[in-house]
C-alpha cells in the first residue's frame, strides 16, 4: 500500500533534480551564447554603420554616441529587425549554446542589441557603437518522469546581457 506513494515521492525527487539540472544547463547556455555574441561578428549590418552626421543633433567624428541614438535591433533565426542578417554568425552562437544544451534549436534563440552609450562616431578601427548584447533562450520544454512522459511544460525564459567587445571574428579572440 505504501509502495505507490513511495514511488511517486521518489520519482518526484528525481524530477526535481532533473528540472534543476536542465534549468542550470539552459542558464549556462544563455551565458555562453551572450559571451559568443559579444566576441564574434555582429548579426546585423546596421551595427557596423557609421554614426557620423547621424542622430539629433548631428554627430561629428569622435563624438560619443548617446544610448538614445541607437535603436534596439533584434535578431533571430528568421533574420534581424534592421539591417542585413549574418546567418553564419547566428549559427555560430547557436552552435556554442548547443555544446551546453544540445536540445536547443535556432528558433529558441533571440539576440538583441541595444544602446549602451559606449562608442564613438566615425571609429576607424571597428564599429562605431559598443551595444549591450542580450541573448534570450525561450520555449524550452521539460518532460517530467512522473507524468509517464505524457506531459511537458514550458520552462521560463533565460536571458543574459553583456557589453559588446570587438564584435569581430568567428570565435573568441
Amino acid at each position: 500500500m505504501v509502495l505507490p506513494l513511495l514511488l511517486v515521492l521518489l520519482f518526484g525527487i528525481i524530477d526535481t533534480g532533473r528540472f534543476l539540472w536542465t534549468y542550470n544547463r539552459a542558464e549556462k547556455a544563455a551565458q555562453m551564447g551572450a559571451r559568443m555574441a559579444v566576441v564574434t561578428n555582429y548579426l546585423s549590418s546596421d551595427i557596423g554603420s557609421s554614426y557620423v552626421a547621424a542622430c539629433s543633433p548631428a554627430l561629428i567624428q569622435g563624438d560619443v554616441i548617446p544610448a538614445s541614438c541607437f535603436s534596439p535591433i533584434t535578431c533571430s533565426s528568421g533574420g534581424c529587425s534592421s539591417g542585413t542578417a549574418d546567418a553564419t554568425a547566428f549559427t555560430t552562437i547557436v552552435s556554442r549554446m548547443q555544446v551546453f544544451m544540445p536540445e536547443i534549436a535556432a528558433d529558441n534563440v533571440t539576440v538583441e542589441y541595444s544602446g549602451s552609450g559606449l562608442g564613438y562616431a566615425g571609429n576607424p578601427t571597428g564599429p562605431d557603437v559598443s551595444p549591450l548584447v542580450t541573448v534570450k533562450l525561450s520555449n524550452l520544454q521539460f518532460r517530467p518522469l512522473t507524468s509517464l512522459m505524457l506531459a511537458t511544460f514550458t520552462m521560463p525564459s533565460f536571458t543574459t546581457t553583456l557589453t559588446a567587445e570587438d564584435l569581430s571574428g568567428a570565435q573568441s579572440n
